[in-house]
């Protein structure tokens, strides 16, 4: 089940992440020496082979991640946590000055507020963890696969078609 999440998300990462480059194209190949359709079929194929084998990236196979995505980092108590903390403490505080109810309440509020800020900052940094992480796998899928453009634009062109 969590890989194919990592799957799904990496997935879904090269949909939506944004980048500088443009998304790796397909390579279109046009017969310059009057080859017959079978004959392009058949270097198609090849080359298909050997751009795969040296670029290590394989075209028809569905991306996967390079690495796990990033864990939560969740720390502290929270919103509900904190608020449970701070009334303990308040309620001590409030025992020592003579009203432990009204020093619970303090230390209840006092600690939800400085528990929520902590869980809010903490998910914010979760989630540009996550969007760093999808940003760097997209870019490193799509270097490999302008590296078997590449090599598949190399081998089609000796073999004499014009590739666009």
């Amino acid at each position: 089940m969590r890989r194919s999440f990592c799957v799904l998300s990496f997935v879904m990462a090269m949909l939506v992440a944004p980048s500088a480059a443009p998304l790796a194209q397909d390579v279109y190949a046009y017969p310059n020496q009057g080859q017959s359709q079978e004959q392009q079929d058949k270097d198609q194929f090849e080359c298909f082979n050997w751009s795969k084998q040296q670029s290590g990236f394989d075209p028809m196979a569905v991306p996967t991640a390079s690495a796990p995505p990033p864990q939560d980092q969740s720390t502290g108590p929270g919103l509900l946590g904190g608020a449970a903390v701070g009334a303990g403490a308040g309620a001590i505080g409030g025992a020592i000055g003579g009203n432990t109810g009204k020093g619970a309440a303090i230390g209840a509020a006092a600690g939800g507020l400085l528990g929520g800020l902590r869980s809010n900052r903490q998910k914010n940094n979760n989630q540009q963890a996550r969007q760093d992480w999808e940003r760097q796998q997209a870019a490193q899928y799509q270097q490999a696969r302008n590296n078997y453009n590449r090599a598949y634009t190399a081998c089609m062109t000796a073999r004499g078609y014009t590739i666009s």
